[in-house]
């Protein structure tokens, strides 16, 4: 058994009761990733030919009382033997983006998160918070415990695209998009070294922070069930199978 598959046996499960969390009925959504069918180039683009098979979901917004204005996003996923790939799309009337180094707390910028376990037996995932000047926050979560912010994702490929003027607040911009292709044998270790196929099953979420504050919304995939703004909670993942 591989090294963090053997220290998550011997972690007690984390509990999402640490916040309040609001009454919820939806179930947790599903996506099929399906295989792309065309190579990606990671250019930020989002025009490759393989695009136009992958499934698009629309994030949501749960929390009325945030300020800002509403703004959408839409995310696609894709997959091969090597490599997930994410691309999300965010209509943005003011792209704002400070942080260049990676793991910067992008957070604080307009970015995107894409949460993943690849282990849904455990509440522990892998964090990629990804602004718009493409700079990339990674770790891993160990929910209940704490935050391994040095587990960094090896080979990620990431890039955006900018409809608008960076950190330019007198003009009026229309958006950004941003793809990633993350190597599947990051995942290894907590899967026990068995490599996604056909018929794979995981669960993630899929998130978006517009705006700085005070002006600031969150936007997700999956209703995390949080009394306040708040994507971190791995019992509201929804599930992601991997088909041909």
């Amino acid at each position: 058994m591989r090294p963090l598959l053997t220290l998550l046996l011997l972690l007690p499960l984390g509990v999402a009761g640490q916040e309040a969390e609001r009454p919820i009925t939806t179930p947790a959504p599903r996506y099929e990733i399906k295989r792309a069918t065309n190579p990606i180039a990671i250019d930020g683009k989002l025009d490759d030919a393989a695009w136009k098979n992958a499934e698009v979901v629309t994030l949501q917004f749960p929390w009325p009382a945030q300020t800002g204005a509403p703004q959408k996003t839409t995310v696609r996923l894709l997959w091969d033997d090597e490599n997930l790939y994410a691309a999300f799309a965010c209509e943005d009337a003011d792209i704002v983006a400070h942080h260049l180094n990676r793991d910067d707390p992008t957070y604080r910028d307009d970015a995107v998160e894409l949460f993943l376990n690849p282990n849904p037996k455990f509440n522990v995932y892998f964090g990629l918070e990804m602004n718009a000047r493409a700079t990339l926050y990674d770790y891993l979560y160990l929910f209940g415990q704490g935050l391994v912010k040095s587990q960094d994702l090896k080979g990620v490929k990431l890039a955006t695209n900018l409809d608008g003027t960076l950190n330019l607040t007198s003009d009026t911009d229309r958006g950004w998009s941003l793809e990633v292709a993350i190597p599947l044998a990051n995942f290894l270790d907590l899967t026990g070294n068995k490599p996604v196929a056909a018929g794979t099953e995981w669960t993630a979420n899929l998130n978006r922070w517009d705006g700085v504050e005070p002006n600031r919304r969150l936007s997700i995939w999956s209703d995390s069930a949080m009394a306040r703004p708040n994507p971190h909670n791995p019992r509201r993942f929804g599930q992601l199978v991997f088909v041909k």
